[in-house]
């Protein structure tokens, strides 16, 4: 059936304007005033509203096993959830074991996710090295839309990658044409932090942000900066956190280095005063990585986002509730990594962010939308409201007023980061596909509606050129010489 969203104010990452939206079979056929729609199309009033992207959430982990658990959310209530709160797509993370088969990790992962609500697509991790994994790599790339390597520069003795496999994976990323993303944290001194912390007689919460502070994630984002800059291959670097990861990023930008970043809803409005919470349920509840920064490098995190020294917006989406989190009460090494927020991004970023002056409408669109489908590969296809886009949408009421709350929220969590806080601009209505899955405060997601999104990779001439620079450019030896 048709739909005709009428009577609404149509934004886009570059341009506003007043327009109807009439959709059939899924895609958007035309944005354009006072459209003509087929006899029994349905009919959504958007007067005084905004008619955007839905939003894409690069940076989510459902079902994850990680730290001796797995995270509580699947992959049909996750992106329900996120559904309920205007966000129409998901990027998560394959992250194979040690020496597990890429390939293999890959297919468990499609197999958990076939219960997805709204669509969906899945990075790959690379987290050891040997020729199948390079092998795999191709593969993904080449037979399952993969364009997104992932590497975790943290958590020692699991997952983390040391110099090796990042040169190897960053290497042969460069030649697949995909991108390359990194978790930026030095695990062996987050491992060495963590010991003497511990040795310390802290054992509580509050011990987490001390065995990580900012230095050792600007040291991890530089170092992986530099490894890219040498092999010439773009980097994506994942939930930046602090002025010290802020820095290398636009200090590489400057350079004419291909970085982008991305920041967490979380980091930009959550602080660490709530690991010293004395309820060691509710601090252990905001334990993640990289943690909750003193106040002042939000503003820093802010200021990027304006600037577009960071790109995109994300979560790291990743619930463990009270029970598993009480696995680390006695150490809080122990204590499972991750917290929630994928239902809560949308309104929580136009509250701060449109609300306050600091976004606009445009640039909302932009770091919630738009910026992740462009960067991914996957726009104009996803990230607009246009003529052969998929017609997922989000009608979005600026003056409707929610408060955040786990026992409102439809997340499969006990707790909300932004627990109490009172937001001003929400989603009336979200269409995933076509469809209405959130209306009037009611859910009506679909288990196994979502459908998987292939990425393609970047073009092949693009790569080439990139490798042919690399050869070309000349080293301070030669340029000396030729002088």
């Amino acid at each position: 059936m048709a739909i005709l969203i009428r009577g609404g104010t149509v934004v886009n990452a570059d341009i506003s304007k007043r327009a109807d939206v009439l959709i059939e079979g899924g895609t958007i056929r035309a944005v354009g005033a006072n459209l003509d729609a087929p006899a029994g199309t349905e009919t959504v009033d958007a007067g005084g509203a905004l008619v955007m992207p839905g939003g894409i959430d690069p940076h989510t982990h459902m079902e994850l096993p990680f730290m001796g658990t797995t995270a509580s959310e699947d992959f049909f209530t996750g992106t329900s959830a996120a559904a309920a709160g205007g966000t129409t797509m998901i990027i998560d993370f394959v992250i194979p074991d040690p020496k597990e088969n890429l390939l293999a990790a890959y297919k468990k992962w499609r197999g958990w996710a076939q219960k997805s609500a709204a669509d969906y697509s899945l990075h790959v991790a690379v987290t050891w090295w040997d020729d199948s994994v390079r092998q795999d790599m191709g593969t993904l790339v080449a037979e399952h839309g993969v364009n997104s390597f992932k590497h975790f520069m943290a958590y020692k003795n699991a997952i983390m990658c040391d110099d090796e496999v990042l040169v190897n994976s960053f290497t042969r990323a460069r030649e697949l044409g995909a991108l390359c993303t990194v978790h930026a944290e030095n695990g062996e001194l987050v491992f060495h932090l963590q010991r003497e912390v511990l040795k310390m007689g802290i054992t509580g919460p509050e011990g987490h942000p001390l065995s990580r502070p900012p230095a050792v994630e600007g040291e991890a984002a530089n170092r992986a900066i530099r490894l890219a800059q040498v092999l010439n291959v773009p980097l994506y670097i994942v939930h930046n956190s602090c002025r010290e990861s802020i820095e290398a990023i636009a200090r590489a930008r400057a350079e004419g280095q291909r970085v982008f970043g991305e920041v967490l809803a979380g980091h930009l409005l959550v602080d660490d005063s709530v690991y010293r919470d004395p309820d060691f349920v509710k601090a252990a509840a905001h334990v993640m990585s990289p943690p909750f920064r003193p106040k002042e490098h939000q503003a820093v995190l802010w200021r990027a986002l304006q600037a577009g020294i960071v790109q995109t917006t994300a979560t790291d989406h990743c619930c463990f509730c009270a029970p598993q989190k009480a696995m680390g009460r006695n150490d809080f090494t122990k204590i499972p990594n991750g917290t929630g927020g994928v239902e809560d991004r949308m309104g929580v970023l136009w509250h701060h962010g449109v609300n306050s002056g600091r976004l606009t409408p445009n640039e909302f669109v932009a770091v919630t939308s738009a910026n992740a489908a462009k960067i991914f590969n996957i726009y104009p296809r996803k990230g607009t409201v246009a003529a052969g886009s998929d017609a997922d949408l989000v009608v979005w009421d600026p003056k409707k007023t929610r408060r955040i709350s786990a026992k409102t929220h439809h997340q499969n969590v006990d707790y909300n980061i932004f627990e109490g806080m009172e937001v001003v601009g929400t989603n009336a209505v979200t269409l995933s596909q076509g469809k209405i899955v959130w209306r009037d405060g009611q859910l009506r997601t679909e288990k196994g509606a979502g459908r998987y999104i292939d990425r393609p990779p970047f073009p092949a001439y693009h790569t080439a050129l990139m490798q042919k620079a690399a050869l070309e450019r000349p080293t301070p030896v030669l340029r000396e010489a030729a002088e």
